[in-house]
């Protein structure tokens, strides 16, 4: 009988100290991952997302962009924190604040487009609307990356603190040349935040990323082309015309 009692609080100590330790484990890591985004317990965020020109007042959004809110609203509920969801025009706070994640191409997003212009000057996107090899490009430094459409696109994944220090709340930007890349963005962050997280730490970075042949694999193809931080934050030298005058 003392054998079996003894047993018994042998395994209770045990079952214990495992469902201790799995807490702790656990508890650490829901620290580090809202650390990374910004996001403590019951904190607020925000969605930023394109209006469609639908032309009237309602947010309306395309197929894309409410599936990469959906991956984002799960991080964001797995921090214990919660979300609002605001077109690009009414989003009018400064950033620091609270988590924000933007959503979409800079030219229908006037968020992402101020976004790009104060933290990222960089970067520039080429929103020509006529047509040409050139058409939604990206031009990070010296290097371009045009758009072939089912192809081959790119989008930014981006982490920004605007150097406010570590209690500022983080801006997530996903910044792609269509709609499929974005969300590919912020999928390839729900994936891959951990590794992120021990890369990178709570600082800044922005990743150019390349969706392969979405017309066949949707934005589940992804690939890291490279950490342009950098040059991204770099601004680009402004270029001066050549003088066409001819001398008399």
């Amino acid at each position: 009988m003392t054998d079996i009692v003894l047993n018994v609080i042998v395994a209770g100590i045990a079952a214990a100290l495992g469902w201790t330790a799995r807490t702790y484990l656990w508890k650490r890591k829901l620290n580090r991952k809202q650390a990374f985004f910004g996001l403590p317990d019951n904190a607020e965020s925000l969605l930023v997302v394109n209006r469609e020109a639908t032309g009237g007042p309602d947010l309306t959004v395309t197929r894309h962009d409410v599936s990469a809110l959906l991956e984002l609203s799960a991080l964001i509920k797995d921090c214990g924190a919660h979300a609002q969801i605001v077109a690009h025009d009414a989003a009018q706070q400064g950033f620091g604040e609270r988590t924000e994640f933007c959503v979409g191409h800079p030219a229908p997003n006037r968020r992402m487009a101020a976004h790009l212009a104060s933290l990222l000057p960089g970067v520039q996107v080429n929103s020509d609307p006529e047509p040409g090899p050139d058409r939604g490009a990206f031009l990070i430094g010296k290097e371009q990356y045009r758009l072939e459409a089912g192809r081959s696109e790119y989008v930014l994944l981006a982490r920004l603190t605007a150097d406010q220090g570590n209690t500022a709340r983080p801006v997530f930007l996903f910044c792609g040349q269509r709609a499929v890349t974005t969300q590919a963005a912020t999928r390839y962050l729900s994936r891959n935040h951990e590794r992120l997280a021990r890369k990178h730490g709570n600082s800044t970075f922005v990743l150019l990323l390349k969706v392969v042949n979405s017309q066949a694999y949707g934005p589940d193809v992804v690939e890291l082309v490279a950490d342009v931080t950098k040059a991204a934050q770099t601004p680009i030298p402004a270029v001066v015309p050549r003088n066409s005058h001819r001398a008399s």
